[in-house]
């Protein structure tokens, strides 16, 4: 029997050992949906509810997993609905292919129904890899182009495949001119730079006497090399938040997050530095950096693409961390003076006691740091956590410490709303055996997390450890805009545009045979992360939290305060709450000995 081109897609995928496709039907990849039944469903062909969860999933997939994921969508709305998953996947540098369908060849130019220029809507979001197949001969070239980009440079690509094409009988490209002949395959390497670079990267770094190292998810392989260059170089090491997994937060050293969803020790780690190491980040609020001409600096960064365009560095080395590092390291100097990272161990000692304060603070229901702060030393050491865009993602960022094969990720460059349970999904189908905790705002569950709990209930049963589970802050109001426009443009919260309706999510995914959980009172709030975490199924479990906790970044500045007392001066609706919550939440500083602690006692 003859194969058809449709058929011929799934069996190349299969050849590059794809074992999922995320994706929704439509008449578009009517071909491709026919060919999986042939197929015997191989790869799996996962449904998500929307074409946008679809990418998402595979972004998921991929970061989770390790390899590439691979999305499906129809012609028209249904291509364009990838898009926003599909940016997610270029700017925090993950490997996706996107196979779309296309109206039949015939009706091109006829302004057809769902006919769209695909070549220009994905042009940017798949700059490294965008091609339509027009002829059967083309297929084996372009898929695997396609696969291979997305490995090779970290990125999404996009495979269009016409609706009549899908259907052609396959015949492969012949020996002759103009044909494209093609191979499977992609072997691992280990970029590294020169000797000559590494040594000049070494001087660099056995002259400073106050080492910072910042890491990204470049470093993600790198842990042990890491872990050595921060000993020799007596250094503390903060971590941009796609890199929150790359070490455990156990270690002393460990500053944590960086930026203005970061602590107070990797502010001061940074403003205090003389010498500076990024491995594997491009993280871009360059504010955070040390002051230019304060630190000599060296990045290390697998793509010349990414080097040298956050802070001045004197070295730019262009390659693979762990690789790198490995033959750097016989040539840095072991300090013999320690006293940097001893003093950067005692502020991190601090910071935790200040966590800890601001977390039992009162609040009118549940302070949303408790919420955060009670799920940290419940969470198994193989879990993998997915953090959404908004005010819960400080908490995310501050108070969950990583430790033993723990993974976390969020959507750190787009910043898109919407992608914390999708992640979810995707990391279950990567690794069905371990624990996954998506950690959401009402806002983002409203957007898309309630049609993707449909999704969960639909695969449950495939998953060897049944756990996953969605933790929802649920504090009617989207949160993290609301204070932004408090602290950057000094206006109150504008209601109609920022207060959501108060949906019972733990009621909806009870409604779907998922187990569903609200709390109401912070006394429940330990008893129901532990009831989640040892349930035999998926679980919502949803958090009634005040919205007036302010998510206050590790160092704010004077335009901020000046800019949110202007919100109160003008009548923000919970403007005393806030001074409250404001008021309390910095005063733990105080009280644990934190960095006004020094200047308060001195006035005494």
């Amino acid at each position: 029997m003859s194969r058809k081109v449709s058929d011929h897609v799934l069996s190349r995928l299969r050849e590059w050992g794809v074992e999922y496709v995320f994706g929704y039907p439509g008449d578009g990849i009517n071909g491709l949906l026919a060919a999986w039944q042939r197929a015997g469903d191989r790869p799996r062909f996962v449904q998500s509810r929307h074409e946008e969860m679809s990418a998402f999933e595979a972004v998921g997939y991929a970061k989770f997993g390790g390899g590439v994921g691979v999305c499906a969508a129809t012609s028209g709305p249904g291509a364009i609905h990838l898009l926003n998953g599909l940016y997610d996947a270029k700017l925090d540098h993950v490997p996706v292919v996107a196979i779309v369908g296309q109206t039949n060849r015939s009706a091109m130019g006829g302004s057809y129904q769902q006919e769209v220029d695909l070549h220009s809507l994905f042009k940017d979001v798949a700059s490294e890899f965008l091609e339509t197949v027009n002829v059967p001969q083309q297929l084996p070239g372009v898929l695997d182009r396609a696969i291979r980009t997305a490995y090779g440079r970290r990125c999404p690509t996009a495979v269009i495949i016409p609706a009549d094409v899908q259907e052609l009988e396959y015949t492969p490209p012949a020996h002759a001119f103009k044909m494209v002949p093609s191979s499977l395959g992609l072997s691992d390497s280990s970029a590294v730079p020169s000797d000559e670079a590494l040594e000049r990267a070494a001087e660099v770094l056995n002259t400073g006497s106050r080492v910072a190292l910042l890491v990204g998810q470049g470093a993600a392989g790198a842990r042990a090399e890491v872990e050595r260059v921060a000993d020799v170089l007596s250094a503390g090491v903060a971590k941009a938040l796609l890199g929150k997994d790359v070490l455990p937060d156990t270690l002393p050293y460990v500053t944590g997050a960086i930026g203005l969803l970061g602590t107070r020790p990797s502010y001061e780690l940074m403003r205090d530095c003389d010498t500076l190491l990024t491995v594997g980040s491009s993280f871009p609020y360059s504010q955070f950096l040390p002051e230019y001409g304060q630190a000599r600096a060296v990045q290390i960064d697998i793509d010349p693409h990414m080097v040298g365009m956050r802070y001045p560095y004197e070295v730019n080395l262009v390659g693979d961390a762990r690789a790198t590092l490995q033959r750097l390291l016989p040539l840095l100097r072991r300090k013999e003076d320690r006293s940097w990272q001893e003093g950067i161990v005692s502020s991190v000692e601090r910071w935790w006691e200040v966590m800890e304060r601001q977390a039992r603070l009162s609040s009118d229901p549940i302070n949303p740091q408790h919420v955060m702060r009670a799920l940290d030393p419940l969470l198994p050491e193989d879990a993998i956590v997915s953090a959404d865009s908004g005010s819960a993602t400080n908490w995310y960022a501050r108070h969950l410490r990583m430790r033993g094969a723990m993974r976390g990720s969020l959507s750190g460059t787009l910043a898109t709303m919407g992608c914390g349970v999708p992640y979810a999904i995707g990391a279950k189908f990567a690794h069905p055996d371990r624990p996954a905790i998506a950690l959401v705002g009402d806002g983002a569950m409203q957007m898309n997390g309630l049609a993707e709990l449909i999704t969960i209930a639909r695969y449950r049963a495939e998953w060897e450890d049944p756990r996953l589970v969605v933790g929802v802050w649920n504090n009617r109001d989207l949160n993290q805009v609301t204070w932004e426009m408090r602290s950057m443009s000094g206006s109150p919260q504008f209601l109609p545009s920022q207060e959501l309706p108060d949906v019972s999510y733990a009621d909806f995914a009870a409604s779907l045979g998922l187990t569903g959980i609200r709390v109401e009172r912070p006394e429940d709030v330990e008893g129901a992360w532990r009831r989640a975490l040892g349930a035999d199924g998926p679980v919502v479990v949803e958090f009634l939290t005040d919205p007036a906790m302010p998510p206050i970044p590790p160092h704010a500045t004077w335009d901020q305060m000046e800019a949110t007392l202007a919100a109160i001066a003008k009548g923000d609706s919970d403007r005393f709450a806030m001074i409250a919550q404001g008021v309390k939440a910095k005063a733990q500083e105080l009280l644990a000995g934190g960095p006004g602690a020094d200047r308060q006692r001195r006035r005494s």
